[in-house]
């Protein structure tokens, strides 16, 4: 596929989307933008924001399989990876795969769960791959972890380590409908008469697979990837904070830009590409001091910050 043909099934794949969910193509083109990033995505908001559906929906366009774990204080590495049961016909021990065999996973309330839940979840999403009873199996391509959590219940609940935030290539939030919205989402489920929506598939696993390589077409300019890499510089060195974003965050930033712009049709980043997708793509991989954290301080206001004062690069 080409640039042109990303374009095409991108705007296809989101309006089929936005036929269930309403108001928010922004927020779709931000999943889209993980999606042909081939990274994973974090949504963090309050309940019923249709984080769950947003996912499932992406599935169901892509033409993925989807599977989604609820994640619990009791759940155990085994319920997401899978394990060997005894088969008492054949006598021998018989592998049950898990739900991280399939191409979209969604891992709901993911800080629920404990660390070493989270260890089973953390080698899937790096390595694109689980490891069984000391056997390695590759997950299927292409794999997508799309999480949830809650920022305002704490209670049951493990912060996830950061070296598993890093994992995700953007945190998105939903935010709620405007009246307008929301009376029409009102409409469409009267009119559906029932709560389950249908989305047709628009592409399918291998097409999938293609949009991500036709990603890699999108040209960079040097000066723009020094741009990418000065916005993270940068964030090491502010005052407010203790630990900036690594070299996956630059790498985030290069991904996410490449497939905003491969959205809009064109075959080059621009310095608005990199403004536009830094915030998804960096503010969750910067820890504050505790300083600023207790004055109210929070990473995105230091993120605007530093794009404010890093100079943005003259390209032709």
């Amino acid at each position: 596929m080409n640039i042109a043909s990303v374009r095409e099934v991108g705007s296809d794949l989101l309006d089929a989307v936005e036929t269930v969910i309403v108001g928010k193509r922004p927020v779709l083109e931000r999943v889209l933008w993980a999606i042909l990033g081939d990274g994973h995505l974090l949504i963090e908001d309050v309940p019923g924001l249709a984080k769950t559906l947003i996912a499932k929906s992406f599935a169901a366009g892509l033409g993925l399989s989807f599977r989604r774990i609820q994640f619990t204080p009791d759940l155990l590495p085994a319920d997401i990876t899978g394990t060997y049961v005894f088969d008492r016909k054949t006598g021998d021990f018989v592998l049950r795969r898990g739900p991280v065999f399939t191409n979209v996973l969604l891992a709901d309330e993911i800080n629920r769960a404990p660390p070493k839940t989270q260890s089973a979840l953390l080698e899937a999403m790096q390595e694109r791959q689980a490891t069984l009873e000391g056997e390695t199996f590759p997950l299927d391509r292409p794999f997508f972890v799309i999480a949830t959590q809650n920022p305002i219940e704490h209670e049951g609940t493990y912060p996830l380590p950061e070296a598993q935030v890093d994992r995700f290539l953007l945190k998105i939030d939903v935010g709620y409908p405007t009246r307008e919205q929301e009376i029409e989402v009102l409409e469409r489920r009267r009119k559906r008469r029932a709560d389950d929506a249908t989305i047709q598939g628009v592409t399918t696993p291998d097409e999938v697979r293609a949009l991500q390589a036709a990603i890699e077409d999108v040209h960079v300019e040097p000066a723009v990837e020094g741009y990418m890499v000065d916005i993270v510089a940068a964030t090491r060195a502010h005052s407010q904070v203790d630990v900036g974003a690594s070299p996956r965050g630059s790498l985030a930033l290069l991904k996410a830009s490449r497939a905003r712009a491969a959205i809009a049709g064109r075959d080059f980043v621009t310095p608005d590409d990199v403004k536009v997708v830094a915030m998804p793509a960096l503010a969750h991989r910067i820890i504050l001091k505790p300083d600023p954290w207790i004055r109210g301080v929070r990473t995105a206001s230091v993120l605007a910050d530093v794009l404010a004062a890093v100079p943005v690069p003259k390209v032709p």
